[in-house]
């Protein structure tokens, strides 16, 4: 038997299958696999067995490669953790290496299981960092990838299993103090981030610098000297995930993320344009998968979107759900807050976990609507979508600028619209220019009609910066949006909630074309005609818009005597109490 790869598991049923595929797939045959498991309460011992795996008792790591090592029948020793996957010809570069630069003792440089820019930084900075002390001092943090022979690992007695951190590194030192040291340029691994995930990078380069501080002085530090455990301080912990449809709901979602942050330990989910608009503003952001509506013609297309919906869903719920169970696993969340985020409400179904609903969507499942007939099929299906995402929720937290009767009020709360600090502080005032704000960019007839007024038009939601006759297109900028909503003196947009809100918080009458067939936008537009603070219709004219401008001033009036806001505070002090009322 030329290696012996041993594998120390507790609990690994998701990360081990992935591993021993990747071991499978290598060229290199001549090896046996020994997983040192230390009592595990899932599948990973089945796991295992089912994949020919020689199964041992282990324990903490130290303790589980050592006794991996002592039921290894190979020349050479391979530590590896269960969370890696292994690039192609891993174990035959490997080898090759390790025995042409005649080596004892060696590390793999790695590479992230992550398109994160950063994850790939800090893995790179790693690589450079081990490649340069390598000839100072023998260091590897991790276990990824140590290989050295039986021999060697005889000859210092294994791992010291009085350690409870940094194990590795001891055991490299020692190894390196009689033979050579090197880090493999030719091999990597890929390796997990959930320990950044769980944690966060700042945390987990903290904790790594700081022991690499203390062994280059020869210092030995615990675990307990890092706080590295899977412990919390005595914050309550919550998982809050966010849909990634647009950007309204991360807009929202930023502003009660600023204030639970403040006392509490949050972790966030969340897909597409939502997760790249908070990762850049919070610690602890994962992307997750997400449903995305497909537009054309200004009209949501229900087929196209059931198909792409249900061809991504495999895949999105395999790998979404995985991590958000992993990183709850190690959390120990006592609360779940959803904005209109699938996955998280069966992540609360299956851990019971108590499920906070909190979005504007709801209105249309908690509510008594008085709706045209012609709109009853889009509002079934709206409803079926809506319920569908979130089932049962401890409560349900509704924004909204219009109140029908709740069905439910003691379950069922409203709450005005949350809307950012950045448009409360805005000083507006009605200047010549008009904003335009659509969902898609696919309502080309609207910017027809708008060029037949000598009106200027700042037009967003075209994804470009030019100027084409009276229409001033901008790609997005939030500086540059909030002032030129600020000096608007009206507002032509889809049905879209938040901008919705803030046009009306800043005294803007609203034009509303809402996306056909898409029956949220349609109840807003409906209700704000309703409240007579500006305009709902399917299709624009010419005359549609004259008439709109033309009636601005008594939209302006209804607005500033009827639209309530209260500075976002009722529904943050709804949240403490509720959290404080699930986590005792």
């Amino acid at each position: 038997m030329k290696l012996s790869i041993i594998i120390p598991t507790f609990n690994e049923e998701y990360y081990l299958p992935p591993l021993l595929e990747s071991i499978k797939r290598q060229d290199f045959n001549d090896y046996e696999i020994i997983v040192a498991d230390a009592g595990s309460e899932d599948r990973t011992r089945e796991i295992a067995e089912k994949w020919g795996c020689k199964v041992v008792k282990g324990g903490m790591p130290a303790t589980g490669r050592n006794r991996g090592a002592e039921a290894a029948q190979g020349e050479f020793l391979l530590f590896l953790d269960s969370d890696v996957i292994l690039t192609r010809d891993y174990l035959k570069l490997c080898l090759d290496e390790f025995q042409q630069r005649e080596l004892g003792i060696a590390i793999t440089q790695i590479a992230p299981l992550s398109d994160s820019f950063l994850n790939k930084i800090t893995h790179d900075f790693a690589n450079f960092f081990m490649k340069r002390v390598e000839n100072i001092k023998p260091h590897g943090a991790g276990c990824y990838g140590i290989i050295t022979t039986r021999k060697l690992h005889d000859e210092v007695e294994g791992f010291d299993e009085d350690l409870d951190f940094g194990e590795d590194t001891d055991y490299i030192e020692r190894i390196g103090a009689i033979s050579q040291f090197k880090v493999l340029r030719s091999p990597k691994l890929l390796v997990s981030t959930r320990r950044v995930q769980e944690e966060g990078l700042r945390n987990v380069a903290f904790k790594y610098a700081k022991s690499t501080f203390y062994q280059f002085r020869g210092k030995q530090i615990t675990a307990e000297d890092l706080d590295y455990t899977f412990g919390h301080p005595d914050q309550k912990r919550i998982l809050y995930s966010v849909c990634g449809e647009g950007m309204g709901h991360a807009i929202r979602d930023k502003v009660l993320l600023n204030h639970l942050t403040k006392d509490h330990e949050v972790h966030i989910f969340a897909s597409d344009r939502a997760y790249r608009y908070l990762s850049a503003r919070f610690d602890n952001v994962y992307e997750i998968g997400g449903f995305n509506t497909v537009y054309e013609d200004n009209t949501v297309q229900n087929a196209k979107t059931f198909i792409k919906g249900m061809k991504d869903l495999p895949g999105d719920l395999k790998s979404s759900l995985r991590l958000m169970y992993s990183v709850a696993k190690a959390v120990k969340p006592h609360l779940i807050i959803s904005d209109f985020e699938f996955y998280s409400n069966l992540l609360s179904k299956i851990l019971r976990i108590p499920l906070i609903s909190l979005d504007n969507m709801h209105v249309l499942t908690q509510a008594e609507l008085e709706i045209p007939r012609k709109y009853r099929t889009d509002r079934i299906a709206a409803e079926g979508v809506v319920r569908s995402f979130i089932q049962h929720p401890t409560r349900y937290l509704i924004t909204t600028y219009f109140y029908p009767p709740l069905k439910n009020p003691k379950k069922a709360k409203y709450f005005p619209p949350v809307l950012r600090d950045e448009i409360m502080n805005l000083k507006p005032y009605n200047g010549e220019q008009v904003m335009v704000y659509q969902t898609s960019d696919s309502n080309l007839t609207l910017l027809d009609i708008l060029k037949e007024f000598d009106d200027e038009f700042v037009v967003y939601g075209f994804h470009q910066d030019k100027k084409d006759e009276n229409l001033l297109f901008k790609t997005f900028n939030e500086d540059e949006f909030f002032q030129d909503m600020a000096k608007a003196r009206a507002v032509i947009s889809n049905g879209g909630f938040t901008l919705i809100s803030e046009a009306l918080y800043l005294g803007k009458p609203v034009l509303s074309i809402p996306v056909k067939k898409q029956f949220e936008q349609i109840l807003n537009a409906i209700y704000l005609d309703r409240l007579g603070y500006g305009e709902f219709h399917e299709e624009v004219e010419m005359e549609d818009i004259q008439r709109f401008f033309s009636r601005s001033d008594e939209y302006r009036k209804n607005i500033k005597n009827y639209f309530y806001h209260d500075h976002n505070q009722a529904i943050l002090e709804e949240l403490d109490r509720i959290i404080n009322k699930c986590t005792h």
